[in-house]
Formats: C-alpha cells, structure tokens, sequence
C-alpha cells in the first residue's frame, strides 16, 4: 500500500496524476481527504489538528483497509504529517517520501513566536491564519478567485514565487499583492478548478487552516518525541522554485542529520510549490524508482 497525503489548499485530487501511474505499477493506493477537507470529518477544536492525532488517522486508515504496513508519501501539510508518521509509527510506515517541505529540527520556542520575531512589523500567511474566522472569511468569499490566485502565487509559473505570502503591510489579507494570471498555467485546468473550488466551498477554509493554529499545540506535545531520528528509507523531492524551500536555508543538508536513510534528493528545475501536479512525469519518476528499491 502506498499512503498519499496532500496539503494546503488542496484535497486528495491533488493526486490525480499519481494514483494511476502508482496503481499501474501494482501497488495499492490510498488518497483520503486529509481531516478537515473534503469529504472528511472537521471538528471545530484546535486540537483535534495536531500532528499525533493526523498521524494517528493515518495509521487507523491502513489497519482499516486491512494492511499491516505502508509507504507513506506527503506533500505541504501532508509531508510534515507523513515525516511524524515515520518517526512515530516506524511499525505501520516502512518508508516515506516527503514532497516540497524538508524535515526540520523542533524550534527553539513555539513557531509563532520565531515567526513573530523572524517578520515582526511585516505580514507572514501562518501568523495571519492564527485569529479565527478572519482568513476563513477572505478565502470565503470567492473561492475558486482564492485558490486561483493561492496556486498561481506558489507555482513556478510565477515572476516571482510566493508574492503575498510574506514581506508585505501586516495589516493586508492574504490575497493582496497576488496577481491574478490572465489564464491557467498549463498544469491546471479550468475543471481541475472547478473540482476543488466545488469541495471548499463545501468544507470551508476552517478545518484547514486550523492545522497552521495547531502548530504551537504540537511544539509542547512533541519535546520527547521530536529528537528521534527517522530511521526508514526516505526520498525528497521539491521544485528549486518553491517558495517553501528557498524560505527554509540549508534545511536540507541539515535534514539529512536526522534522516540517516535517506536515499535521494530530487530537485527538480524550474518547479513551484505544486510538484506533483506541475511536473507529474518526474515526481512519479522519482516515486517509482524509490517503491521499486525498497
């Protein structure tokens, strides 16, 4: 079994392009709507986000689908999921490849202090997504224009990756400063919007973004576990134009310090944020090789 986990702002369609060419290659894949998206339960609490309780769904998903062992694979949000389901759950996890966002050691103090500190006086997304309802109700009021502009501002396709993430009045909206592309890029359709526009507008923006305000909760629960290496074969993958990368300097190398198996670094030229779906040719490439040698 092959474990597909997306992130933010997406849903398990995010896979569109990998479950086909996994399944043709015989194995059996699984792509949920990570908790809070899609058609999957969003509780209201905060804690109901943190990375033990998204690991263990995970796991609950493989044992229900009557599987002992998986290979979990991850991107955004779900790269930080399946990196914990590796260190917490070595037994269920045998392997993990982790798209676009690297492993990287516990903070020294809770993530939105370092971050308050790292952009004092400046916007930065994850601390504006920390007061309720606020993000909720901008990405709210026009969905498929939110997500339009959110998947063009993080892609490669993009002047300058991750405009309006960051580094802009403190005051502003998340949505302020993106450009709004006069067409699609070429990797996403007018229906492949269509078909996430359809299901936030279902879900809403809530149970999403209440991952980004677990974050803090996750920095106390996780002080024991968080020193332990991740002893599985791993594989990484990014786009040299993801703004996720380029923010976090020499989390790579150092990553390597606690992913002792580690087996490739795919960086993949001229990609954005959105690997799987701007490039699906090399990151199911990479994925295979990686399945293949385990």
């Amino acid at each position: 079994m092959v474990l597909l986990l997306h992130g933010w702002p997406e849903t398990s369609y995010t896979w569109r392009h990998q479950i086909p060419a996994l399944a043709a290659a015989g194995w059996r894949v699984v792509a949920p709507d990570v908790r809070g998206y899609g058609g999957t339960d969003a509780p209201a609490d905060v804690g109901a986000y943190r990375l033990t309780e998204l690991v263990a769904d995970a796991a609950g998903i493989v044992e229900a689908l009557g599987e002992k062992q998986a290979v979990v694979v991850g991107h955004d949000w779900g790269a930080s999921i399946a990196w914990e389901c590796a260190r917490q759950r070595s037994d269920v996890f045998r392997a993990v490849a982790a798209l676009s966002v690297p492993l990287t050691p516990r903070p020294k103090g809770p993530p939105t202090a370092i971050l308050g500190k790292r952009f004092e006086g400046s916007f930065f997304y994850m601390l504006y997504f920390q007061q309720p309802g606020v993000a909720e109700a901008e990405l709210e009021r026009d969905v498929r224009r939110s997500l339009r502009l959110i998947y063009y501002a993080a892609s490669g396709d993009a002047q300058t990756p991750g405009l309006g993430f960051a580094f802009k009045a403190p005051s502003a909206g998340l949505l302020e400063g993106m450009i709004d592309p006069p067409t699609l890029p070429a990797w996403l359709t007018e229906r492949d919007l269509d078909v996430l526009a359809e299901s936030f507008r279902r879900s809403g923006f809530r149970g999403p973004i209440n991952r980004y305000r677990a974050m803090d909760l996750d920095w106390a629960e996780n002080e024991a576990t968080s020193a332990a290496k991740v002893t599985v074969p791993a594989l990484f993958v990014a786009g040299d134009r993801d703004m996720t990368v380029m923010l976090a300097s020499n989390a790579i190398e150092r990553m390597k310090e606690s992913v002792p198996d580690l087996r490739r670094v795919v960086m993949i030229p001229d990609a954005g944020h959105w690997i799987g779906e701007e490039r699906p040719a090399e990151v199911n490439e990479a994925l295979l090789a990686f399945l293949r040698a385990l």
